[in-house]
């Protein structure tokens, strides 16, 4: 570990001078924010710092937009957030409206359902749209969501006339009993065909998106709408849901409280996210850029 607290595998750094940071996009759960949901201070100056040295500021999170009040104050510029593992684009500037949405097709969702009904009994569903939550019977309710319709899945994901409803953001998915990492193979083996699926969680809870969409996918499209290459980027995270996106990006750190897959993808680690983990490394860019 470096005197500044991060630690980055020389092996995995290109040769020749390190390429200039023009957008930095983090997670926010177990990454950004500290356990009780909190931006530390020393985390607020080191966002509000980067975005004078003129670098973007992305959050990418899973976190559906009506949760995203914990960082509104501190999307600076652009205004913008990637929700829902990719499925949205936020505005957060004007009321948490949605610029992008890159929707689940409900039948590709029913046939989630239905592979995971039969690969994983006791399965129980939830379906996130852009208007909220919905969920069955012995899905584990939202405390946040004290408004949403209980139902089976397949009623919830039914709609009449077709293209009537509202866009599916996610499905989620829960089991009881399996463990964490072997549901989530489970089910990529059972229903990878139809969506793109991960978790962030660290019980047995699934987020299952349409085919391709993850939260590197729509990164790449933002970067690319304005002339950023991945290598310009500096991502950071700590749950499956993030591996993706560390891999796309130039530079990546996984945070010390990250799981073991998020430490292979990533080129670099940093401290947890108690500790400030990514303002460690933000201030150390600024001071780099600073010393050039």
């Amino acid at each position: 570990m470096g005197e500044d607290g991060a630690v980055t595998s020389a092996s995995q750094r290109p040769e020749g001078p390190a390429p200039v940071t023009r957008l930095i996009a983090t997670d926010l759960d177990g990454t950004l924010l500290r356990d009780d949901k909190s931006v530390s201070p020393r985390t607020v100056a080191a966002l509000a710092a980067a975005e004078a040295a003129g670098i973007e500021v992305f959050f990418v999170t899973g976190r559906p937009a009506r949760w995203m009040d914990v960082v509104a104050d501190h999307v600076h510029g652009h205004g913008l957030a990637i929700c829902a593992n990719g499925a949205a684009v936020v505005d957060l500037h004007a009321g948490r409206e949605f610029v992008q949405v890159r929707a689940l097709p409900r039948d590709d969702a029913l046939s989630v359902v239905h592979a995971l009904r039969e690969a994983a009994p006791g399965t129980s569903f939830a379906v996130e749209l852009t208007t909220g939550i919905h969920y069955e019977p012995a899905y584990p309710p939202f405390y946040q969501d004290p408004g949403a319709t209980v139902a089976a899945a397949e009623k919830l994901l039914h709609e009449e006339p077709a293209g009537s409803a509202a866009p599916v953001l996610k499905l989620l998915a829960h089991h009881t009993e399996l463990a964490p990492d072997a549901f989530l193979s489970l089910a990529r083996s059972a229903a990878d065909a139809h969506a793109s699926l991960t978790r962030s969680s660290p019980t047995a809870l699934l987020e299952i998106s349409g085919h391709g969409v993850s939260k590197a996918s729509t990164l790449a499209l933002c970067c690319a709408e304005r002339g950023i290459a991945p290598e310009e980027v500096v991502a950071f995270g700590d749950m499956p849901n993030d591996v993706e996106m560390l891999r796309w990006a130039g530079t990546s750190y996984a945070m010390g409280n990250a799981h073991p897959d998020v430490i292979a993808a990533a080129s670099g680690r940093t401290v947890a996210n108690e500790e400030d983990g990514v303002a460690v490394v933000i201030e150390r860019i600024l001071a780099e850029r600073l010393a050039r």
